[in-house]
């Protein structure tokens, strides 16, 4: 695969892989993604909008340069600013590669950071020298709005442009509460809404702050995905559980989706409305009960990403599924090309039989849509 290179988040040209129950691969243009979805059907978003998370800074007590990338936070409430996550990068920007960045001055609990017009301390060191719990001083306010000033998008080399906030919002973008964009959700336009709706295939959407993809570094690489807030709409939930009453799927757009719902599931398939942590890993050894479907960018074997599709499919298919994307020249990362995985026919749990009539995208939708 080849990592895609402009921001542009539905072109004329993106592909679909999809992945059927059976394992059976097909390849085709992304623009057909909602012909995949039956009547009774639900689909599932991430309405997180993109916090501008990069901040440069300065350690004060070595006077060297810093980059602080937001990467966590206890929860959604817009009061709730003062703690986060954060990553450490030393002297530079994204036009060198994660892993040739230079590394951080060494940090202890109570160093003074000043980023731009805010002011950080650090305090905590968890587990590891680049990951810090970060705490702001001053009102929610002055935080919130320091960032917004301050802050850019978090970029990465591959992507030659400078990102602009509105780069990272997807077309249901809601909550700045994103670290990254959740970029499954920019295959979302009003033309894959309208095919929806035509179908008589459900929407809803669930918000999700979206955790950053990658370090740099291969040991803290490893604990991602870190913890990530998320709140349920009571809306959603009884649209899941609509959907499942007569025999439709769920579609989850992204793996962030997919961690939130599998984290508020019942034995019986519910999800509960509300807000929490995720803090679970879905992988190889985890049972689904709630998601059916994944629409997701292309990700390569040892992402976290990767590590999820395990659920849905057995390594022998997924390898297949990489073998495919390599061969026909996908485009990976963020702005990449898309797959649709349904999940195994082995692991599919017993549903009622479909019950056909529309599902209208109002019954199940939390939110109007913003235009853009």
């Amino acid at each position: 695969m080849n990592a895609a290179t402009s921001p542009v988040q539905t072109p004329p040209f993106a592909r679909l892989l999809t992945v059927d129950a059976d394992g059976g691969i097909d390849d085709e243009p992304r623009t057909r993604l909602a012909y995949h979805f039956s009547p009774g059907d639900l689909v599932v978003a991430n309405d997180a909008a993109t916090l501008p998370a990069s901040l440069d800074g300065i350690h004060e007590p070595t006077g060297r340069a810093i980059e602080i990338r937001l990467a966590g936070r206890p929860s959604l409430a817009v009061d709730d600013v003062y703690s986060f996550t954060a990553v450490i990068f030393g002297a530079g920007d994204h036009r060198t590669r994660t892993e040739h960045r230079d590394a951080p001055p060494p940090v202890r609990v109570g160093d003074a950071l000043t980023l731009g017009p805010l002011r950080a301390s650090i305090s905590k060191v968890l587990g590891h020298p680049r990951l810090v719990g970060l705490r702001f001083s001053g009102t929610p306010d002055e935080i919130w709005g320091g960032i917004a000033r301050h802050g850019k998008p978090i970029q990465y080399a591959h992507i030659h442009a400078t990102l602009e906030m509105w780069d990272a919002w997807t077309r249901v973008a809601s909550l700045p509460v994103a670290f990254e964009p959740p970029s499954a959700g920019f295959v979302i336009d009003w033309a894959f809404l309208q095919a929806l709706h035509a179908r008589g295939v459900g929407f809803a959407t669930l918000t999700h702050a979206a955790g950053i993809s990658s370090t740099g570094d291969e040991a803290l690489d490893a604990r991602l995905p870190l913890d990530e807030a998320y709140h349920i709409p009571e809306a959603t939930s009884r649209a899941i559980s609509q959907t499942r009453a007569r025999g439709g799927r769920v579609v989850a757009i992204g793996t962030t989706v997919t961690r939130a719902l599998e984290h508020v599931a019942s034995d019986a398939g519910e999800a509960r409305p509300g807000a929490g942590l995720a803090t679970q890993r879905i992988g190889p050894h985890s049972r689904l009960r709630v998601v059916d479907a994944l629409v997701s960018g292309t990700h390569e074997a040892g992402e976290s990403h990767y590590e999820l599709l395990r659920a849905f499919v057995d390594d022998s298919v997924l390898l297949r599924m990489s073998h495919s994307l390599d061969q026909s020249g996908y485009r990976s990362h963020e702005f990449g090309d898309s797959v649709l995985i349904m999940r195994g026919s082995d692991s599919r749990q017993a549903r009622p039989q479909r019950d056909y009539r529309p599902y209208s995208i109002a019954k199940s939708s939390n939110l109007s849509l913003p235009m853009r």
